[in-house]
């Protein structure tokens, strides 16, 4: 993949369904960066890491896709402005990868993790806040650096 400098992207955020208020406010940032950016916002849909993503990109202005993993569409949570019913479970954590163009992680345990084995299996940039220590993952320590990090190497990733 080659992206143009300045390119709106879809950014696939993963992470954990149930977080403490401190994880939820560094995802909320992050929607609120990716949002005054240009970006989509890419997610299951749900709580969590999530929900608070697309409440920080929601209430900067910005688009939201929630690829849920249950079949109905009113599940999602208040800050999904296209929610999409798979109705296959924790299956749905490849399209939620597959849909954006790079992923940041925050947080999260095993779904989390399944996630970035698919993202990684399918040549896609990750950028990791606080969540597993796996080869392939950049490590950044705040939101602002995560967006930087994935901008910067979309630009670059073939």
């Amino acid at each position: 993949m080659r992206l143009a400098p300045n390119r709106r992207m879809r950014v696939s955020v993963i992470g954990g369904s149930s977080v403490p208020p401190d994880t939820a406010a560094v995802a909320t940032e992050l929607g609120s960066l990716l949002a005054d950016r240009g970006h989509t916002v890419v997610c299951g849909g749900l709580g969590g890491v999530m929900e608070a993503v697309c409440r920080g990109a929601r209430e900067a202005g910005g688009e939201t896709i929630g690829i849920l993993p249950t079949a109905r569409r009113e599940d999602a949570n208040p800050y999904v402005t296209t929610p999409i019913a798979t109705g296959l479970g924790h299956a749905r954590n490849a399209l939620v990868v597959l849909n954006g163009d790079v992923v940041i992680a925050i947080d999260g345990s095993g779904g989390t993790l399944s996630e970035i084995g698919l993202a990684l299996a399918h040549d896609r940039v990750v950028a990791g806040l606080d969540t597993h220590d796996v080869d392939g993952i950049e490590a950044v320590d705040s939101p602002a650096a995560a967006v930087t990090h994935v901008e910067t190497a979309a630009t670059k990733h073939e």
